[in-house]
């Protein structure tokens, strides 16, 4: 999808979605100033996907040196990257939205998985005040780490089917009945994801479960078509 597209499908969703969601917001009975920005929200959560798509790692280095250099015709009133790093968080719920609106087609055949998002250095757990209250310890085979994580479940072609936020020291398995729900058909993942209940759980919904096995666990009876979708896990991997 070009830019250009992009922006078009974001401005279509926010047209419908600001009015009703200015609608179910509730006053807190306090005068606020609602300063309009120079970049609409539309504008701003098309930089944010843009982003993700892009190849650079760093947010930072991506508004400074592409953006700003390479965007200003697309972009005409680009703020400074201190003003726009502020303004991200206004732009997150309407994202969340957009982005479970857009989800991918159900193919028969998912990859589910988690990843960490650190947001600080083990060293500075203590001193850390952003996240306080709702950022915790966890564990992955890259070791020990404080803040979410972030489980996703795409289709065989990579489209998003699912994704939740959940503490660090939540299981992988925990959240995987909920973005289940309304999936049919197989769904992959990694050896975090063996469960005797978890499987019948979703076996009784009509979903297969098909987890990485452990060294020690015999994978006689598993089919081949089976084995050969292990091989797959790549696909969520890179994203």
């Amino acid at each position: 999808m070009s830019l250009e597209d992009l922006f078009c499908d974001v401005d279509e969703f926010c047209r419908v979605f600001l009015p009703a969601w200015h609608r179910w917001l509730l006053p807190d009975g306090t005068r606020q100033r609602r300063r309009t920005s120079r970049l609409t929200l539309s504008e701003i959560m098309t930089i944010l996907i843009d982003f993700h798509q892009a190849q650079y790692r760093n947010f930072k280095a991506f508004y400074l040196l592409h953006l700003c250099r390479h965007g200003r015709d697309e972009f005409p009133n680009l703020l400074s990257d201190n003003r726009f790093v502020a303004l991200i968080p206004s732009a997150l719920m309407p994202l969340c939205l957009y982005l479970h609106t857009r989800r991918g087609e159900d193919t028969g055949i998912a990859f589910i998985d988690a990843t960490s998002r650190v947001v600080c250095h083990n060293r500075r757990i203590r001193g850390h005040r952003v996240f306080k209250n709702v950022a915790r310890r966890g564990k992955t085979s890259l070791g020990w780490f404080y803040g979410f994580k972030l489980h996703l479940v795409v289709n065989d072609r990579g489209e998003l089917l699912a994704f939740q936020i959940t503490p660090g020291n939540v299981d992988d398995r925990r959240p995987v009945n909920e973005l289940t729900q309304g999936l049919t058909g197989k769904r992959v993942g990694d050896r975090g994801y063996i469960s005797q209940r978890l499987f019948k759980v979703l076996w009784d919904r009509g979903l297969q479960l098909i987890p990485k096995l452990r060294k020690n666990m015999h994978n006689k009876l598993m089919p081949l078509a089976d084995k050969l979708l292990l091989r797959k896990r790549a696909i969520i991997e890179t994203i």
